[in-house]
């Protein structure tokens, strides 16, 4: 993998911010409207609708950049608040539940264990984790920190909050990415920042995968397609570098797998948007994105900040 050069870096990293985070949205709004079905073969947005997938990400970016970083009670405050004013975007039946609780005086980081004896798994905290991927991409240790705390307000167990940290060291790999990707390399440095064997194992099966070149039947019996954090991460990072040359292939493969397709789709589109830059979605796609409050605009306004503030621009 490149890393950026310093003369174009901050630049470059403005287009990769854009273009992950709105890749969420588009990945999010491309997969809604078939979400359950077996496997899907279209190629265009039906609606540009974003779910809670994107609704939630724009709430860890609004909190980032509130409070320059990290602040878990912030952070739970923000996803009430912008859940209280659209609660209609498609949320499971945890996250409610969890708001509640700590509505009620629970605290932030305790209350999804009280909701779900051991927390919950789901792919929660991995599908709206890109913008700490990409404000924590050259930290390491900052970004296992905070990718498992801000999973823990709603999916804190260990599976849910390593599914979000191995999503957000995907997208920071992206980001860092300027000539094309080595998937084994890619790959490798998943391999060794992650330190659950579940997701090891599921990284190694992406290694045999990719030099197979198997069906979507396989793949999806080797890698998943649920709700379930290590049955969805990984097959966003295998859609993400099966297709590497190009934004829409990866999440129209990514949809095509079926099952979670909203935030397969959405992960997929958070790390490709993060690789190929705001430029590389196709303008269809962001046309049709839904554009009112919290629409197209606002969420490109959020990550032209988040990088402003991470250069201090």
């Amino acid at each position: 993998m490149s890393c950026l050069s310093k003369k174009m870096k901050k630049e470059t990293l403005r287009e990769k911010f854009a273009g992950s985070m709105l890749g969420t949205a588009v990945g999010d709004a491309l997969g809604a409207p078939t979400e359950g079905w077996g496997r899907f073969a279209g190629r265009r947005m039906i609606s540009g609708r974003y779910t809670d997938d994107t609704h939630m990400m724009i709430g860890v970016a609004e909190s980032l950049i509130e409070k320059r970083g990290f602040d878990g009670e912030h952070m739970a405050l923000t996803f009430m608040q912008n859940f209280y004013r659209e609660p209609w975007r498609g949320y499971g039946p945890g996250p409610p539940c969890v708001f509640k609780l700590i509505k009620s005086g629970e605290r932030w980081d305790r209350a999804a264990e009280k909701l779900y004896e051991g927390g919950s798994y789901g792919n929660g905290g991995a599908m709206r984790i890109a913008p700490v991927g990409l404000f924590y991409y050259d930290e390491p240790e900052k970004l296992y920190q905070v990718a498992c705390q801000s999973a823990r307000i709603t999916h804190s167990h260990p599976l849910g909050m390593e599914g979000a940290v191995l999503q957000a060291r995907a997208v920071a790999l992206a980001t860092v990415c300027t000539a094309k990707v080595d998937p084994e390399g890619f790959l490798k440095e998943l391999e060794n920042f992650i330190q659950s064997e579940v997701y090891r194992k599921k990284i190694n099966k992406i290694y045999k995968l990719l030099s197979c070149k198997e069906d979507k039947i396989k793949i999806v019996k080797e890698l998943g397609n649920g709700i379930e954090a290590f049955n969805s991460v990984p097959a966003a990072i295998y859609s993400f570098l099966s297709n590497l040359d190009s934004f829409e292939e990866a999440v129209i493969y990514a949809v095509s797998l079926g099952g979670d397709t909203d935030t397969i789709g959405a992960m997929t589109g958070a790390i490709a948007g993060a690789y190929h830059g705001v430029k590389g979605i196709p303008c269809e796609w962001k046309n049709l994105l839904e554009n009112k409050i919290k629409g197209r605009d606002y969420i490109l306004g959020l990550a032209t900040r988040l990088w402003k503030i991470k250069f201090e621009v």
